[in-house]
């Protein structure tokens, strides 16, 4: 990975070469104030108005020049449209073709402009992170507090703009206008929802997303499952067609989808199986939550066990869920709350979803990448609806060979074949990914020969490799901070979680409190629901079973919408607001303020917690994607396992808050339960206000 000072230089236009930012000049002024402010010569807030006034003539000479190059190239396009009336009146159509070419270089300059735009949009933010490491994370929230919102702001020109969606839209309007060399009547007014497709369009369009951070659905859930993070080259880029396997693919979304089934299939029923063991009903909160407690360990040894391979993971997994589905089903004929609680214990040590993430974004090809990235959500979203759905027609009552089945058990029997069945499928289809292989083997060659690398070493070839690493390091010092930290340990991934966690920044701290808070409002809201609504309104487990399915099929149209349309229309960090405030809308009105709780009160509530929920989840892992360390992108422990971390010791939490509570009664749990999530999401929403202007 080449570090973004590097890659300035490299990048840049030679004839536009003045007008980059000066990025080399920023980091040297950084460095002097940073001593200027240790020594006492000069206060902080000197430095923050000389800083401001710096970056501010950065900015200026930046979007002059946009500005003048737009003016070229809407002058160019103007002169174009003159030729272009008069060609449609000779229709001739050597000239036509012609002037599409012409067009289309215009095109081709937007795109040079456009990463011109962009390198600089990099290299504001990484300058801007760079004073805030520095300096206590203060000048991001001062600058663009100020810069941002004011009426003659220059920042908004480079990170919003409105002048090139007005080229792009002429470009796009005069090229589907010459597509048709007769000179039909049509305009892309007319048909808004038919998109223009030319190649140098489709690059004016990307180059325009990547710069304003819009995003369509494919890319949505691929940010929201983690596993396409911005700007990030993974090894995956490597796979190629013969290596990859669609139905290793297939086998891998299939567990997702059965852990997920897996998980939430005893919902409906978790409290009259701990009643019928001779427990109170909100002990089903420690039956729900062993399974997490039992994740939060098996997600570090299966991240571990992913970079040596895919395919024994799989199989561990699935065995583990058989025999925790088993024992599942087995206590109650024993008659025994341990063996229960064993039983989900284990299913959760048989969770492989950082298995599942890590197959996409490493064995999937770049290309397929993002559908893949779909299906995982979809998986998900899936069997968190079939899951109670399931349970709720698994009514059936009856012993056969001394073995109980009825809605109680039956959610474990049938987990049990669903497992075995897939472990049979995945022994005999399941394809390991040729650079697993290929990496065994070149780790039994490289063991081989290590005494003759050390004996290399040993006879001088060491001393002058490391003094020429030493002198490229002189050379490009001013470079190699970009990072702040030595520049090979900068490119490394963590090795531990508290590595990994002091990689976070307060932003990326703000975004996994955000998801701990969105997962432990989930799941006090599912893992309670039987109880609440027995007490509440009598409800039979059939009905929880339909209330929590058509609350998990609220997923998929949710993530459709916003994916595809709300992001476009705003930017992430409003969405990630609105969504909290909506949460804890949703939070208050779950609280019981009368004797009679009403149906209608307690679903809109679940719907508004629920759904908004699940939009605050998907804009917030798409921000994480984003803000998050490079060196968390890799390893075992990687920002994929950090959310899931986040997300599991909430449900931890949440399960044994509402074991808790049962103590105080169930006329007393829905309040108990909800004061800590109305804490927790009114905590989030401040730490969010806090770090606002650092998601810009």
């Amino acid at each position: 990975m080449v570090n973004f000072g590097k890659r300035l230089m490299a990048d840049q236009l030679e004839e536009w070469r003045e007008y980059y930012i000066n990025y080399k000049m920023m980091k040297k002024k950084v460095k002097q104030y940073v001593q200027q402010t240790q020594t006492g010569e000069k206060n902080r807030e000197q430095v923050l108005k000389e800083f401001s006034r710096v970056l501010d003539d950065q900015i200026e000479k930046i979007v002059l020049f946009l500005l003048q190059q737009q003016g070229h190239l809407a002058s160019r396009i103007k002169n174009l449209g003159e030729e272009r009336a008069q060609l449609m009146e000779q229709s001739d159509l050597s000239q036509i073709c012609q002037l599409r070419e012409a067009y289309r270089e215009v095109g081709y300059d937007l795109v040079k402009l456009l990463k011109f735009l962009d390198m600089n949009a990099t290299g504001i933010r990484k300058i801007l992170k760079k004073f805030d490491k520095r300096f206590g994370y203060k000048f991001t929230d001062y600058y663009v507090s100020t810069r941002a919102n004011h009426p003659y702001s220059q920042l908004q020109q480079i990170f919003k703009q409105v002048g090139v969606v007005a080229v792009v839209g002429a470009l796009s309007r005069n090229l589907a206008y010459l597509q048709d060399h007769r000179g039909s009547f049509s305009s892309i007014y007319d048909h808004p929802s038919i998109t223009f497709k030319d190649p140098v369009i489709e690059q004016i369009n990307h180059s325009v997303q990547k710069l304003t951070h819009s995003t369509n659905f494919l890319q949505f859930l691929g940010q929201h499952a983690l596993i396409v993070p911005n700007d990030m080259q993974s090894g995956s880029d490597l796979v190629d067609d013969q290596s990859y396997s669609f139905l290793s693919l297939l086998l891998n979304l299939v567990n997702t989808f059965l852990y997920m089934v897996n998980t939430y299939i005893i919902v409906p029923t978790a409290d009259d199986y701990s009643v019928s063991l001779g427990a109170a009903a909100t002990v089903c909160g420690v039956i729900i939550g062993s399974m997490a407690v039992a994740q939060i360990f098996s997600s570090v040894y299966f991240s571990a066990w992913s970079n040596k391979s895919y395919f024994r993971p799989l199989v561990f997994s699935s065995i583990m869920l058989f025999l925790g589905n088993l024992l599942y089903a087995l206590a109650y004929d024993l008659n025994s709350l341990t063996v229960l609680i064993v039983g989900r214990l284990m299913c959760g040590l048989g969770s492989a979803r950082a298995v599942n993430r890590r197959y996409i974004s490493d064995c999937v090809p770049l290309k397929t990448r993002l559908q893949a990235s779909a299906g995982f959500v979809s998986a998900s979203a899936l069997g968190m609806a079939c899951g109670p759905a399931l349970a709720g027609l698994l009514q059936t009552e009856l012993r056969i060979y001394g073995l109980t089945f009825n809605q109680n058990t039956l959610p474990g029997w049938v987990m049990c074949l669903a497992w075995l069945a897939y472990l049979f499928w995945l022994w005999i289809s399941f394809k390991e990914p040729g650079h697993i292989a290929t990496d065994n083997s070149v780790n039994t060659q490289s063991s081989d020969s290590a005494h003759q690398v050390s004996g290399n070493l040993e006879d001088g070839l060491g001393q002058p490799l490391l003094l020429d690493a030493k002198e490229r390091h002189d050379e490009d010092g001013e470079d190699n901070d970009d990072n702040e930290e030595d520049p090979e340990e900068s490119h490394k991934p963590a090795t531990s979680l508290a590595a990994a966690y002091r990689l976070l920044t307060p932003s990326v701290k703000v975004q996994l409190l955000i998801y701990f808070m969105l997962k432990f409002a989930m799941e006090i809201l599912l893992s309670e629901s039987s109880v609440v609504t027995t007490f509440y309104f009598n409800w039979t487990t059939s009905t929880v079973a339909i209330f929590l399915a058509v609350l998990g099929l609220t997923v998929l149209p949710v993530n459709v919408i916003v994916g595809s349309y709300v992001t476009n229309l705003f930017q992430d960090r409003q969405i990630l607001v609105a969504s909290e405030i909506m949460v804890l809308m949703g939070i208050v009105m779950s609280f019981c303020f009368t004797p009679q709780y009403s149906v209608p009160q307690y679903v809109t509530s679940a719907l508004i917690t629920f759904v908004f929920s699940e939009v605050l989840e998907g804009v917030n892992l798409s921000l994480l994607s984003r803000v998050m360390s490079s060196r968390l992108s890799r390893g075992t422990y990687n920002g994929g396992l950090l959310s899931t971390e986040a997300g599991t010791l909430a449900r931890v939490a949440a399960d044994m808050t509402i074991t808790a509570a049962g103590y105080l009664g169930q006329s007393r749990l829905l309040n108990a339960t909800l004061v800590p999530s109305l804490v927790i999401c009114v905590a989030s929403i401040v730490a969010t206000f806090c770090t606002y202007n650092s998601l810009y």
